[in-house]
């Protein structure tokens, strides 16, 4: 692809790292910012500065924050006896939106995967270890929500083997069809797992 200009060059290839952004949707974000009031411009550039400055880790569950301890663990309005087990921030975020939870969480930051040199060193497993030995005698419950792949089962299965000895229920979500979906287009495992995990009727 040709360019006018070896700035919009640069712009364009620092924009098309982003995930889900191509060379062409980069571009045009580019040629936006650049119609735009330079105003508008500064002003992005200027709120990412700030969120690579600012941005934090709780130490408590390791969401995004802007503070030491995250609003969710900082809340009395939580269920302190549940955690929810996640990979990313993303996921308590969808999990927050559908109002149907009400405990702490605990973000892991990825999931055990060999073939991309991830292991459990890598991600906050010891922390939730130490969250549920040290002084954490109020949590009754882990529920591990993580993706049902490969690496999410292997991730579930490793806190498992970690936490046994300990006092904690474990559960996981549950795993089947989706609302409004139709069973001839659900695979194979779904659809056996959402039988295996049948619940009573009414």
């Amino acid at each position: 692809m040709e360019y006018p200009s070896k700035l919009i060059e640069d712009a364009v290839n620092q924009v098309s790292k982003l995930p889900g952004i191509g060379k062409k949707t980069a571009l045009r974000l580019v040629l936006h910012l650049i119609k735009d009031k330079a105003e508008g411009t500064f002003q992005l550039t200027d709120a990412l500065n700030k969120l690579r400055a600012g941005i934090r880790f709780c130490l408590h569950c390791h969401n995004i924050t802007d503070s030491e301890v995250c609003s969710i663990c900082a809340s009395h309005r939580r269920d302190k006896s549940l955690v929810c087990v996640v990979e990313d921030a993303n996921d308590v975020m969808a999990i927050e939106n559908t109002a149907q939870y009400n405990g702490l969480y605990h973000v892991l930051g990825g999931v055990i995967s060999p073939i991309n040199g991830v292991g459990p060193a890598e991600l906050k497993i010891e922390s939730l270890v130490n969250r549920l030995n040290h002084g954490q005698s109020e949590i009754k419950e882990l529920i591990l929500a993580l993706s049902p792949t490969m690496e999410g089962d292997t991730t579930a299965f490793y806190i498992h083997r970690r936490i046994k000895d300990l006092s904690v229920k474990v559960s996981v979500i549950a795993r089947g069809v989706p609302v409004g979906g139709d069973l001839e287009y659900a695979d194979e495992i779904t659809l056996g797992r959402s039988i295996l995990g049948r619940i009573l009727f009414g």
